[in-house]
């Protein structure tokens, strides 16, 4: 098999894509549920301003970011999928946040290559530099201009990215799923 060079993305992908909703609630005095999470742009489903909003984010993103919770079977598949490739994990977190995402990674025993935390979404250089075969996201603007830069892109589903997609994206429910869509890969590669 060939051994890929896969990139990772962390909030929302590795873990829970809500992990924000209670305290947001709390903080906004909102009801507001996971269903009604349809846009990224959270200013967005809280219907307050985005001063509003990052001024949420940056009291809480300390705790935010310590204790989110990995989606099922993430830990699982990242491990197996570590023995026979290249796991790089790159997040659009802030650079302030960068020892709090090897701290957590670490924590919760997440294999891999190499962290990248970028402070932009624009993942497209660090995914260029690390020959990145497969980009595991579940933002669909960074999806997308990450395909519209030729990687292939697996696009884990959330309320928030329900949109039309690219030939370069595949829509995946689960990590079962981005393990079936990277061997499918690695052996359609390996046979060029």
């Amino acid at each position: 098999m060939v051994k890929l060079n896969i990139c990772i993305d962390i909030d929302g992908t590795i873990t829970d894509p809500y992990y924000f909703l209670e305290k947001a609630n709390l903080y906004f005095k909102t009801t507001i549920t996971k269903e009604q999470v349809v846009d990224y742009r959270t200013s967005k489903v809280f219907n307050v301003t985005e001063t509003d909003y990052i001024k949420f984010y940056e009291e809480n993103k300390i705790l935010l970011h310590s204790n989110q919770e990995l989606r099922s079977d993430a830990l699982e598949i990242i491990s197996i999928l570590y023995e026979y490739h290249n796991i790089h994990f790159v997040t659009a977190r802030d650079k302030s946040l960068e020892l709090l995402t090897h701290s957590y990674i670490y924590r919760n025993n997440l294999p891999c290559d190499s962290i990248h935390v970028i402070g932009t979404p624009h993942k497209g250089e660090v995914a260029n530099n690390l020959k990145c075969d497969i980009f595991i996201e579940d933002s669909y603007d960074n999806a997308l201009e990450l395909s519209n830069l030729g990687f292939k892109v697996l696009l884990i589903d959330t309320n928030y990215n329900r949109h039309p997609l690219n030939n370069n994206i595949t829509r995946v429910f689960d990590w079962y799923d981005i393990y079936y869509e990277v061997n499918k890969y690695a052996i359609t590669k390996e046979a060029i």
